[in-house]
């Protein structure tokens, strides 16, 4: 029997951002959004990846695959190292959260590149969710995000994680990729088309490769 699956949109984006992966999925599974992360968020509100990890905690109702997007793999990463009882496996597709991508001006320009192959599928569908989620709440998750350290964290997880990319995604690069998967002990994949958003764009892959962590035995 399959784990049930648990997934985070990513920065900004809403359930619908999973719509072309879920419909694949044959294990149950249900969206958990969160403040920066499909909802607006309040202005004292902690957005930063370890307070939002306690969010979601408190919304995982057993244990599970944690699916990541982008910036929230940080949130199921930290979820899965303050709350192991909670993950059977983490799935991380295009993490974000290399530290040495410092600057706004570099991430933005590496998002913009990576958006361009997709951006005749992607701004239909991102729009109403960015607008949901609110530009201000956006800003402050994406600032609080900006200073977390995936790499020095990722090491701290003891579930299996398999990390996932398009090629063309300029802002989850190989290297990052390959150095999240050889601190987490964990399997690097990229697939042969998409960029930032294989959620949409490789829906069919993504799901596949969900359901393979979901099938993974039971891990003390």
């Amino acid at each position: 029997m399959s784990a049930p699956v648990v997934l985070v949109p990513g920065l900004g984006l809403g359930p619908e951002s999973y719509a072309r992966t879920v419909e694949h999925l044959v294990s149950s599974y249900h969206v958990v959004t969160l403040p920066g992360y499909g909802e607006p968020a309040g202005s004292r509100e902690d957005l930063h990846p370890r307070a939002l990890a306690v969010a979601l905690a408190g919304k995982i109702r057993e244990r599970a695959v944690l699916v990541g997007h982008s910036a929230s793999c940080q949130i199921v990463v930290e979820t899965a190292v303050r709350y192991p009882e909670l993950v059977h496996a983490l799935v991380l597709v295009a993490p974000a959260g290399d530290a040495r991508m410092s600057s706004w001006v570099d991430r933005a320009v590496r998002w913009l590149g990576s958006a361009v192959p997709d951006s005749p599928k992607l701004i239909r569908a991102v729009t109403p969710q960015y607008a949901r989620t609110t530009l201000p709440s956006i800003a402050r998750a994406g600032e609080a995000s900006r200073h977390h350290d995936l790499a020095e964290v990722i090491s701290q997880v003891r579930a299996p994680v398999l990390i996932v990319r398009g090629r063309h995604d300029l802002l989850s690069t190989a290297e990052w990729v390959e150095r999240l998967a050889e601190l987490s002990h964990g399997e690097a994949r990229t697939l042969e088309t998409g960029a930032h958003v294989p959620i949409v764009t490789n829906g069919p892959e993504v799901a596949a490769l969900i359901e393979r962590a979901a099938a993974l035995p039971e891990t003390s």
